[in-house]
C-alpha cells in the first residue's frame, strides 16, 4: 500500500462488516472490548429501515489496541455471521469541503459555465497549436525535398561535366 493511503487510514478505528441484524452498538462494543479500550462505537442506520446497514466502526483508544483487534476478530463469526474487520478509511463528504446540503442546487450553475467556456477556449487552443505544428512539419519536409533535390541536381551535374570528373 502507498504511503500516502496508509497516512489516510485511521489506524485507531476499524471498519467491521457483515453484521447479523440482532447486532447492536453495544453488542459491538461487548464483542471488541477485550482488545482494548473503546472510544466510539458506531453502525450506521439505513434511513428508510431504522436498522443498521450490515456494518459498524469501532474506534480504539490506542492504536496496537485496533491492531490486536482486526487480527483476531477478521473472519471471526458473531450471531453466525463472519466478519470482515480492516482499518476504516477517512470518511468522505460529499460534494467537497462543505456537502451537498451547504449550497442550493442552482449554485454550481455560474461556475459550470465558466468550465464549460474554459474546456472550449482550450479546445481551441489546442486546434491551433495543432494546425500549427501541421503546417510546421509541412513546411519541414517541403525543406527536406528540396534539399535532396538540389543534392540530385549536385550529382547529376558531376556526371555531365567531364571537367568536375577530373578535378
Amino acid at each position: 500500500m502507498a504511503a500516502a493511503q496508509q497516512q489516510a487510514l485511521q489506524k485507531n478505528t476499524l471498519y467491521v462488516g457483515g453484521l447479523a441484524e440482532e447486532v447492536n452498538e453495544s453488542i459491538l462494543h461487548a464483542a471488541f472490548i477485550p482488545f482494548g479500550d473503546i472510544k466510539d462505537v458506531k453502525t450506521p442506520l439505513d434511513q428508510a429501515t431504522q436498522k443498521h446497514r450490515s456494518f459498524g466502526f469501532v474506534t480504539f483508544l490506542e492504536r496496537e489496541d485496533a491492531a490486536a483487534a482486526m487480527d483476531n476478530m477478521d473472519g471471526a463469526e458473531l450471531y453466525g455471521r463472519v466478519l470482515t474487520v480492516n482499518y476504516a478509511l477517512p470518511e468522505k463528504i460529499k460534494g467537497g469541503e462543505q456537502g451537498w446540503a451547504a449550497h442550493p442546487l442552482w449554485a454550481d450553475a455560474d461556475t459550470w459555465f465558466e468550465r464549460q467556456q474554459q474546456e472550449q477556449e482550450m479546445q481551441r487552443i489546442q486546434a491551433e497549436n495543432k494546425a500549427a505544428m501541421q503546417a510546421a512539419e509541412e513546411l519541414h519536409r517541403k525543406k527536406l525535398a528540396q534539399e535532396r533535390e538540389g543534392e540530385k541536381e549536385d550529382e547529376l551535374d558531376i556526371k555531365d561535366n567531364p571537367m568536375a570528373i577530373a578535378e
